[in-house]
């Protein structure tokens, strides 16, 4: 199946260091319509993925806009890749106007064969630090499909929600979150591509967008709420233009579940733990 050897790539690491600029920051808060935030301020949880993006230049980009891969990340060998999804457990703040550092482990490789062909599943184990204080854990799930039509069918119905806000996902949202992390995968931004190299009805909303989106639903109706951990997964994709919400409700002491989509059907489910 490969030309590469999987057990070569486990174990791999990977250092960054990033500076979360007062600058950087108000652009993520103009995105979100956020209030403009000041030096010395939490950063909000989620918005680290707007940085350490590895830079690559235009000669080291693929096909579909992400960078090619077989250096430290598995090569795709023409398979799609996407963010499936995420778990965090949040340690310690992160502030704006720090100089951080994120050390990055290939923990997890695995490969499945699925009813749209071979799926490759590798975990990557994130690990933000301020420099003595480790901050964020996190544990990426990454997934490389073979080409194939995209699962659009219509997912399992909203549940009641206790909170909901409407979100409108247009292009203008998807290309500014898209140049906030420095993101050239052409399925959130080019629509010739999106539609026609791979199947979908119209651009494809970022995971991380949804996921950023959903939590900071849930602070704003939960404003006591001190998240220690959070989680989401991709089901189907949202569609943009278009509309979707995302909500949530409590489900014991301390817990809730999230959710985000349309009238369709759910698209993403989230949990978050806090105190």
């Amino acid at each position: 199946m490969h030309d590469f050897k999987l057990g070569d790539c486990l174990g791999r690491t990977q250092e960054r260091h990033d500076h979360f600029s007062l600058q950087a920051t108000r652009r993520i808060a103009a995105t979100f319509n956020a209030p403009p935030p000041t030096e010395g301020q939490e950063l909000p949880w989620l918005w680290h993925w707007c940085f350490f993006d590895d830079c690559v230049d235009s000669h080291g980009l693929g096909p579909d806009g992400h960078p090619k891969l077989g250096e430290f990340m598995p090569a795709a060998h023409g398979r799609h890749r996407m963010w499936a999804g995420s778990r965090l457990d949040f340690i310690h703040p992160l502030y704006i106007g720090a100089q951080a550092r994120r050390k990055t482990t290939i923990t997890h490789l695995q490969e499945k064969h699925g009813r749209t062909g071979s799926l490759l599943f590798v975990t990557l184990t994130h690990e933000y630090w301020l420099g003595e204080q480790l901050c964020v854990r996190e544990a990426q799930d990454i997934v490389y499909r073979e080409p194939s039509p995209p699962k659009l069918a219509a997912g399992d119905p909203l549940p009641l929600a206790q909170w909901s806000e409407p979100i409108s996902a247009d292009p203008l949202l998807l290309f500014r979150y898209s140049a906030l992390t420095f993101n050239a995968h052409r399925i959130h931004y080019d629509w010739p591509y999106a539609t026609q190299a791979e199947g979908y009805p119209g651009l494809v909303v970022h995971g991380p967008l949804t996921a950023t989106l959903n939590l900071a639903a849930f602070t704003r109706a939960n404003p006591l709420a001190h998240v220690r951990r959070f989680s989401f997964r991709g089901v189907r994709p949202l569609i943009a233009p278009g509309e979707f919400i995302v909500a949530g409700h409590h489900t014991r002491h301390g817990a809730a579940d999230l959710w985000a989509g349309d009238t369709t059907g759910i698209s993403q489910c989230a949990t978050v733990e806090f105190d």
